[in-house]
């Protein structure tokens, strides 16, 4: 009876620690999403450290993921047969999401998210426009056409179709 007890606690003791790992291969997982996600953020200052790391982080990110989820989901697979709790199931659950969300996540390109494209410029006389004294902008003459384009709703948009002088154009910043 001692000796069951005994191996009873060890077991707990062996699955609280698996349980730890479980939740730091996930969170190694988030963070490898989350660093250049908070990093690498357009008209926000970013130092050169910072910067790279963000973008090594992004670069190696896939693997990292792929090869943490491997790792969780092994992980989870034992702990959920070892675990009757509901609350151990529940991290398990949210452990095994976040790294799947992560693993997706680090395959995309969300930065293109924080742009939207404009579908159709509006544009108004030189007197009527209402730039501060000093806002940038890009300007395009085609033959007689002039057309300016504010710096800060390029930034934000990027690419821009248009047609000036009858000939079209992509402006793009």
């Amino acid at each position: 009876m001692i000796n069951q007890d005994i191996n009873q606690e060890r077991n707990r003791a062996g699955n609280r620690g698996l349980g730890l790992l479980l939740g730091l291969l996930a969170a190694f997982c988030v963070s490898l999403f989350m660093i250049p996600a908070f990093v690498i953020q357009p008209f926000r200052h970013q130092t050169d450290w910072a910067l790279r790391l963000a973008i090594g982080v992004k670069h190696i990110a896939p693997a990292l993921t792929l090869a943490a989820l491997v790792g969780v989901l092994a992980l989870s697979w034992y702990l959920w047969s070892a675990s009757k709790s509901k609350w151990s199931r529940t991290g398990i659950i949210v452990a095994v999401t976040l790294s799947l969300v992560a693993a997706v996540m680090v395959r995309q390109n969300y930065f293109e998210w924080m742009f939207n494209p404009i579908k159709a410029a509006g544009f108004v006389s030189a007197g009527a426009a209402k730039l501060g004294d000093k806002e940038m902008v890009m300007t395009v003459r085609v033959g007689a056409e002039e057309r300016a384009y504010p710096i800060v709703q390029m930034a934000y948009h990027h690419v821009l179709n248009d047609t000036v002088g009858g000939v079209p154009i992509v402006v793009t910043y």
